[in-house]
């Protein structure tokens, strides 16, 4: 019988947690965060580097409204429903999932957790304003619903 010699064999046979593994890999593959004199676009294109370097699906949310051709109003992005949803919870600027490998029941099974990352200039500091409290309403929904969700100027 052949021996089973991958880094999850390994890892199954010292009882290392597949998250540990995917934090590993996580950790391997993100790239170094920006230099501080960056414009958020650039770090929003770095992530989405990083991202797909660690297997991450993800997409460019724009939010916004406007008229089309037929002088219809549309709204559009996540969370954009309405003016008053869209003032009090605002989506990230990057969405879309990583794959997570879950255990014991599905031991060796990945599922897609969905990911939000709100992409910010290098020096940016949270100062709580109130766009801000907004972005950080969306990232704390989606953590408290299992996903993954972060500010970011760089990392993932």
């Amino acid at each position: 019988m052949p021996h089973d010699h991958t880094l999850a064999a390994w890892a199954r046979a010292w009882g290392v947690p597949p998250q540990a593994l995917d934090d590993l890999a996580t950790r391997l593959t993100a790239r170094p965060t920006v230099a501080p004199a960056k414009a958020e676009s650039h770090v929003l294109n770095l992530v989405r580097l990083a991202a797909s370097d660690a297997g991450w699906t993800l997409f460019r949310n724009n939010v916004g409204a406007c008229y089309d051709a037929n002088g219809r109003f549309i709204r559009y992005g996540l969370a954009n429903d309405s003016a008053q949803l869209n003032a009090a919870l605002k989506s990230s600027d990057l969405v879309g999932f990583r794959r997570v490998l879950i255990d014991p029941t599905w031991i060796g099974r990945h599922v897609a957790q969905f990911v939000a990352l709100e992409c910010k200039a290098a020096k940016w500091k949270f100062r709580g304003t109130e766009r801000e409290r907004a972005q950080e309403k969306f990232l704390a929904l989606i953590e408290s619903n299992g996903g993954y969700a972060r500010f970011t100027t760089g990392a993932l």
